[in-house]
């Protein structure tokens, strides 16, 4: 029979956050594949597990995909572990699960840590809705097209920043999306952790004068279905009724439902769009 593999999650600060159910499936599997073998094996001494390592990160992450899923067609168990907090979660682990999943190798998920949720839950921000981006890309194209579409974003927005690029994400982000409110943490389940409630504004004229240090969450309000409205209805305002009409015309609407359209874009009535054109 094949073998499974387990996406343990890890305390992402706190070691008192590691559960029972992954402290015994650690010791119990065959082998633990982890991001950082140094880095864990000071988690692994901690709870004196024993369980032999190897290593599996963004460099290898699909050629030693594949040598782990070999081993568990053989029958070996594996766990899968980050640096911290829960594997799949903005790492290679995703790939690992894929492949997994196109090979027939069983995935299952221990639930615990993951920074993204535990700065959500702590932000004040709205929690109900929430559009996770992990970190924004490096390449500048794609980087501006994410901005571009977090401009008109409704749910609340979580994501990463190292220390070294908060400053200039913190003012992409204010020159994209406005003046928003957000929550800012750092040193999460740590003795010094902390939780900073700004306007984007002031968010970044306080890390020009304060030295980032740590790895960030950044939780960000989305726009309200009101204010989306008002900026549609003012920029429809640019252009005449019959230009307006025209543009859905063009597209191949007819003229009745062109009038719908452009009343709902407008705030007006059917019937002061139709008095405006005659």
């Amino acid at each position: 029979m094949c073998g499974k593999l387990y996406l343990c999650a890890t305390p992402i600060g706190n070691l008192e956050d590691i559960t029972l159910r992954v402290l015994r499936t650690l010791k119990e599997v065959d082998l633990i594949a982890a991001e950082d073998t140094r880095n864990s094996i000071k988690l692994l001494n901690h709870f004196d597990i024993h369980t032999p390592m190897t290593s599996y990160h963004e460099f290898n992450k699909i050629e030693k995909a594949y040598q782990l899923v070999n081993k568990m067609k053989e029958g070996m168990n594996i766990a899968l572990i980050t640096d911290a907090g829960t594997p799949g979660i903005s790492d290679p682990g995703e790939d690992l699960v894929r492949i997994c999943y196109e090979e027939g190798i069983e995935v299952t998920s221990l639930p615990g840590p993951a920074a993204c949720i535990t700065s959500l839950t702590m932000s004040g921000r709205p929690t109900r809705r929430f559009a996770f981006e992990a970190f924004l890309p490096r390449e500048k194209k794609e980087r501006a097209v994410i901005l571009e579409e977090l401009k008109t974003e409704t749910r609340t927005i979580v994501m990463y920043e190292a220390p070294h690029r908060l400053g200039k994400t913190l003012a992409e982000l204010y020159e994209a999306l406005g003046d928003r409110n957000i929550t800012i943490t750092r040193e999460l389940t740590k003795m010094h952790e902390e939780k900073l409630r700004f306007t984007l504004s002031d968010a970044v004229s306080y890390y020009e004068e304060n030295e980032p240090k740590g790895e960030f969450v950044l939780v960000i309000e989305g726009k309200t279905h009101e204010e989306l409205e008002k900026e549609s209805q003012a920029r429809f305002e640019e252009i005449s009724i019959e230009e307006h009409m025209k543009m859905y015309e063009d597209k191949g609407i007819d003229r009745k439902e062109a009038m719908k359209m452009v009343a709902k874009d407008r705030g007006m009535s059917k019937r002061d769009v139709y008095k405006a054109l005659l």
